[in-house]
């Protein structure tokens, strides 16, 4: 029986920047995700990291912004999982981008998609690592309250994300 290794691997960013992390296949996601990713909000900063499981198992990786793209590369020379996707956005958000990236045929799941702290649980085996799971910013502190809806309601509308009435 196969031994497994397990560790968390913390996702080092500033506060700001939003990460997507998804497990994708094929070499052709490079390009495909860079393309969606230009399409989706114009002027858009950000780098993207892809690791390949086998061929030459590179750190492939695009985008365009230099701060985001080495972010990418560092972050997934640290995580070192093959089939990984991680991009890094500077002036973009997730949701602007999720519904593009979800017809990139290459994409098989997508794990976290933030700007809160992460911690990503990998599993070590001899062959290779792989993701476990995710931890997504911190534990719930409690149970939304009327006051809290309403700031929600409002601050929804205040970035442009809902309409105002």
């Amino acid at each position: 029986m196969a031994e497994v290794k397990v560790e968390a691997v913390q996702i080092k960013k500033p506060e700001e920047v939003n990460f997507i992390l998804a497990t994708s296949h094929f070499i052709k996601t490079v390009e495909d995700v860079y393309e969606a990713l230009v399409t989706a909000v114009p002027n858009i900063k950000f780098g993207l990291a892809f690791l390949e499981a086998s061929g030459p198992r590179e750190i492939r990786f695009e985008g365009t912004d230099a701060a985001m793209i080495k972010l990418a590369v560092e972050n997934g020379k640290r995580l070192g999982v093959g089939h990984s996707l991680l991009i890094f956005l500077a002036n973009a958000y997730p949701i602007n981008i999720l519904p593009h990236l979800r017809s990139v045929p290459e994409i098989v799941t997508f794990h976290c998609a933030t700007a809160n702290p992460v911690e990503i649980i990998v599993g070590q085996t001899n062959q290779g690592r792989a993701i476990l799971g995710v931890v997504d910013g911190g534990i719930p502190r409690g149970i939304e309250k009327e006051e809290g809806k309403k700031k929600r309601k409002k601050f929804l509308r205040q970035i442009g994300y809902k309409l105002s009435l």
